[in-house]
This record gives C-alpha cells, sequence and structure tokens, in this order.
C-alpha cells in the first residue's frame, strides 16, 4: 500500500463505502453517510470564551469600520492570489481554525484581474492611492476581465448600458462567481486531488496528437493545468499556518480548516467546532479535542 493509499484508508475507516472510494465523487459519499436529523437543537452549544474574545476583537473592527464609513485597512501594492498573503490572526493564541483572507482582520485583499479602474476608485474613495507600477502592469501589460468584457461588446450593447437600458451587465462582476467544492478537499486530501487532475490532462494526449477538437481539447488541457496549479497553491498556503492539507480530514477540527482553507467567513462563524449531527461520523473524530 503507498503512502497516499494509507492515509486515505486511515482517514475513511468507519465511513460507509461507495464510489466515492474509487475517484473524486462527494456527491456519492454524502448519500451513502447522510442520515437525517429530526430532532431539536439540544446538541448545540453556546460560544466558548475564546469565541466571545475573538468575536468581539472582530466587532471593535467593525464599530470602526461603521464610524469612518471606510475599511479598516486594505492593500495598494499586492494583488492577491492563492499565496500572496502571509498567515493572518485575529488572536493566534486563541484560535483553533485559522485561515483570513489576507493577514490582518478585516484587512480587504486588492483583485485587480477584474478591473483596474474600479480598484483605482475605490482607492481614491477612501483617500489611498493605488501603486502606480501595479496599475501599469494592470493597464499596460495584463489584459482585465473588464477589459475583455468590452472588448466583446457592441456598439448596441454599449449605447444600452451607456443609457441604462441593460443593468447587470458582466463588466460590474469582475470579481467572479465560480463557486469552489472545497469539501473534496477535507475528503481526499490536496494530494489525491493533483493525482486526479493530473490523470485528467494526460488522458487528452491521444486527442491533442489526432488534431480531435482541437481548440476546446487545447482550451481544457490549460484550465486542468491551472486547476492543478491552483491546487498546488492551496497546499502551499495551508503550509504557512502549519497545516498539512496534503491528505484527507481525520478529525472533526481538520475537517473545515481543509474544507475551506483561506475565507473569512470560516475563520468568523465556525469557531465552535462541532460535528453536523446530519452526518454520520466514527467515533475516532468526535472528541472533547475537537471541541474549541
Amino acid at each position: 500500500m503507498t503512502e497516499l493509499n494509507e492515509k486515505l484508508a486511515n482517514a475513511w475507516e468507519g465511513f460507509s463505502a461507495g464510489e466515492w472510494q474509487n475517484g473524486v465523487n462527494v456527491r456519492d459519499f454524502i448519500q451513502k453517510n447522510y442520515a437525517p436529523y429530526e430532532g431539536g437543537e439540544s446538541f448545540l452549544a453556546g460560544a466558548t470564551p475564546a469565541t466571545t474574545k475573538l468575536w468581539d476583537a472582530v466587532m471593535e473592527g467593525i464599530k470602526q469600520e461603521n464610524r469612518t464609513h471606510a475599511p479598516v485597512d486594505f492593500d495598494t501594492n499586492v494583488a492577491a492570489t492563492i499565496t500572496s498573503h502571509d498567515a493572518g490572526y485575529i488572536d493566534q493564541s486563541l484560535e483553533q481554525i485559522v485561515g483570513l483572507q489576507t493577514d490582518a482582520p478585516l484587512k480587504r485583499a486588492l483583485i485587480p484581474f477584474g478591473g483596474i479602474k474600479m480598484v483605482e476608485g475605490s482607492c481614491k474613495v477612501y483617500g489611498r492611492e493605488l501603486d502606480p507600477q501595479l496599475k501599469k502592469i494592470f493597464t499596460e501589460y495584463r489584459k482585465t476581465h473588464n477589459h475583455g468584457v468590452f472588448d466583446v461588446y457592441t456598439p448596441d450593447i454599449l449605447r444600452c448600458r451607456k443609457y441604462g437600458v441593460l443593468t447587470g451587465l458582466p463588466d460590474a462582476y469582475g470579481r467572479g462567481r465560480i463557486i469552489g467544492d472545497y469539501r473534496r478537499v477535507a475528503l481526499y486530501g490536496i494530494d489525491y486531488l493533483m493525482k486526479d487532475k493530473l490523470a485528467q490532462f494526460t488522458s487528452m494526449q491521444s486527442k491533442l496528437e489526432n488534431g480531435e477538437d482541437l481548440e476546446a481539447t487545447i482550451r481544457l488541457h490549460e484550465e486542468i493545468a491551472d486547476q492543478h496549479h491552483a491546487l498546488s497553491q492551496i497546499k502551499e498556503m495551508a503550509t504557512k499556518y502549519g497545516c498539512d492539507i496534503s491528505g484527507p480530514a481525520t478529525n472533526a477540527k481538520e475537517k473545515p480548516f481543509n474544507g475551506l482553507t483561506s475565507a473569512t467567513w470560516l475563520r468568523l462563524n465556525l469557531r465552535t467546532v462541532l460535528p453536523c449531527p446530519s452526518v454520520v461520523y466514527p467515533a475516532s473524530w468526535i472528541s472533547s479535542s475537537n471541541v474549541t
């Protein structure tokens, strides 16, 4: 048994078997291990002292923002990527689940890939200046989403946009609306997912060699390569927090971090780690050490 297979076997012990063990299939895992919960709220626990203290610290920043009508802080010279920031904490000594969007609580990330003009406008609103070099890169060298959308608008669409006939157009949604299924990170671990992406990548070799559906195949080839690289970056980002997510989660505490490592809402809203009563957890997952 390889080291990866051994990790999977140990983490999956106690769960009902299914197709999810033969390939990436989160739905099958849920269907095989889900049990309806028809009880009341008695399983819920109140906030721990650590939770309360951490939330109070965050609320002080939110109160400041409400008074000043401005973010506590935001980047002006670092374009946000998966690995762009060092580990960030509210109070590391109290935290059981870690992972801020940037390197400090309530510090907003700078995401210029959607549109540099929107970023520059936001900086000006709050009396800050966008880094000139960053502006130059995303104006002259790196095409943004906003720029790309405007390049494909027809004259009629541009006129309708200008006079408000059409609203909600894609140029205004530069951040994107892609929903990542991070549950698979907790279930399989990064190494397994990267192995799966590599298999997908190599499976298209014959299509490339035969020129079959070449444009779509080349595009998919590149996108899978990007996904493989992104998984590697997620693993690197987790390492900054001292977390090894190469393998699947082995207890209820690891599960939330492996599931959504860099999300701010996770840090703020999953402070009390309790197993969900709707999922059948192995006994080894549930212990007093898993609860903050």
